[in-house]
């Protein structure tokens, strides 16, 4: 486990932001970017597993446009930021294309007390850390100076769905 440091932050909060427009447009709200050593964002999505298909996770989506995009190198050199911990299918594609660090605001595990609190089920896919599906992949979170707006989030959104 490596540690989140004041350069993190602005790359957090942007991934927040795609959290809170993935959730504006009616879909679950988690955001991810990809950002080079020097600081420039690569690419960056929201999710969208509501609005096309249930495997179009950001984390997913731009793990698959460095394997397009990108050399190994490159790969391996870049930063994933996301707003919420990978669930196992974008870990392993996160491992499988060879990113490189992983830096998250929450953990799933505070997303499944969170929901929980809210009164929504359990995943259908078990919380695994990422640490345990890519054991090689350096891996940072959670950001704690972001849990209450991600909680506040994410028990909104699914509040919103019950209603």
């Amino acid at each position: 486990m490596t540690k989140i440091t004041p350069a993190d932050h602005p790359f957090l909060e942007r991934a927040i932001e795609l959290a809170a427009e993935a959730d504006a447009a009616g879909d679950h709200p988690f955001g991810s970017l990809l950002v080079d050593p020097d600081g420039n964002v690569l690419a960056e999505d929201r999710n969208r597993a509501v609005s096309v298909d249930a495997t179009r996770h950001p984390e997913f989506t731009l793990a698959r446009w460095a394997a397009h995009n990108l050399d190994e190198a490159a790969r391996r050199s870049a930063t994933l930021y996301t707003s919420t911990e990978h669930c196992p299918m974008c870990a392993a594609a996160h491992g499988w294309v060879g990113l490189g660090r992983i830096v998250y605001a929450s953990s799933a595990g505070q997303l499944a007390g969170w929901l929980a609190e809210a009164g929504a089920e359990p995943s259908p896919v078990r919380a695994i850390p990422i640490e345990q599906v890519s054991p090689d992949t350096p891996v940072a979170g959670p950001w704690e100076a972001a849990a209450d707006r991600l909680r506040q989030l994410h028990q909104d959104n699914y509040r919103r769905r019950e209603a």
